[in-house]
């Protein structure tokens, strides 16, 4: 009966996981990477589209990203939205591409980007330990109206832990690799 409530809990935890990768992806860091911009929204034709669904975006260099939008058109837009962003960028228009030119990172700039990098994990290990926390009260709910017994809930607060334990383990790899990307001159 709990193995049901654990079995939901899985993806839930998986996609708190997914999207901390997803956002460290788009982490600036002494490189150049087009998960930076790719999901920055332009306003084309009066609809927020991501700019990876607009234009092809390339690492031409370790420190440049080009930008070569399918419709010439929309050159403008992509620059404005690019601008009013949060990646503190200036982009460059030459009348066909965008050229994004990555400043080099100083120390204290990469302190600060591993302190919102632990920031970030740690926000991400709250809303695990919030989604084990429902489950369980689902378990001593279980409990409560004799659909489980007391051997039962024991078990199932063992596995709620080893599934903690593993999503805290992949948090920590994350951080770690991550940490180790940015502090790489």
């Amino acid at each position: 009966m709990y193995q049901a409530i654990i079995r939901n809990l899985e993806p839930k935890m998986q996609e708190v996981i997914d999207k901390l990768s997803a956002n460290f992806r788009a982490l600036r860091t002494g490189k150049a990477n087009s998960a930076l911009v790719e999901n920055i929204a332009v306003n084309y034709y009066g609809t927020k589209t991501p700019l990876k669904q607009m234009a092809q975006i390339s690492v031409p260099d370790p420190n440049l990203i080009v930008i070569q939008p399918w419709d010439a058109n929309s050159l403008g837009d992509i620059e404005l939205a690019i601008r009013n962003s949060e990646i503190g960028l200036n982009p460059t228009n030459d009348g066909r591409v965008i050229r994004l030119t990555l400043p080099p990172m100083t120390a204290e700039g990469r302190e600060e980007l591993v302190k919102m990098l632990h920031q970030t994990a740690e926000e991400c290990r709250v809303a695990l330990r919030n989604l084990r926390e429902e489950s369980w009260k689902e378990i001593k709910k279980l409990e409560g109206s004799k659909q489980i017994t007391e051997d039962d809930r024991y078990s199932a607060e063992k596995e709620l832990n080893v599934i903690i334990d593993e999503h805290n383990r992949k948090i920590n790899d994350l951080v770690t690799s991550k940490e180790k990307e940015i502090r790489t001159v």
